[in-house]
């Protein structure tokens, strides 16, 4: 179906609605495609191309930090934060970032750290 030909011809708020919300999502694809995984070369490659558990185990751990009777709860900006630095831990990257701000900090001890 031709959305702009629809819209122009009828004018009908269905086709508008479903044109602005096309537009809207090649938009974000266009500017995210940096970011979106293709997943046929992921699966030839043999990587994973599912994040489910990983996703269910963090939204178990970040829903019970939200939880208003958990004693030690986080609020949204600091779960953000710590997330970061986790995914920062998992890239091997922490140690570069901790230096960056506190220049003072031990000796290095691995090679291939820069300091």
């Amino acid at each position: 179906m031709d959305l702009d030909a629809a819209v122009a011809n009828n004018g009908h708020d269905t086709a508008r609605k479903l044109l602005k919300a096309v537009e809207e999502f090649r938009t974000y694809v266009e500017n995210n495609k940096g970011f979106i995984p293709n997943y046929g070369e992921r699966y030839h490659a043999g990587e994973r191309i599912s994040t489910g558990l990983v996703e269910s185990t963090v939204n178990q751990v970040v829903s019970k930090r939200f939880c208003k009777k958990q004693q030690m709860a986080w609020t949204p900006r600091g779960a953000h934060l710590l997330l970061q630095i986790r995914a920062r831990v998992l890239n091997g990257e922490w140690e570069t970032t901790f230096r960056q701000w506190y220049p003072g900090f031990r000796p290095c001890v691995a090679e291939g750290i820069a300091a």
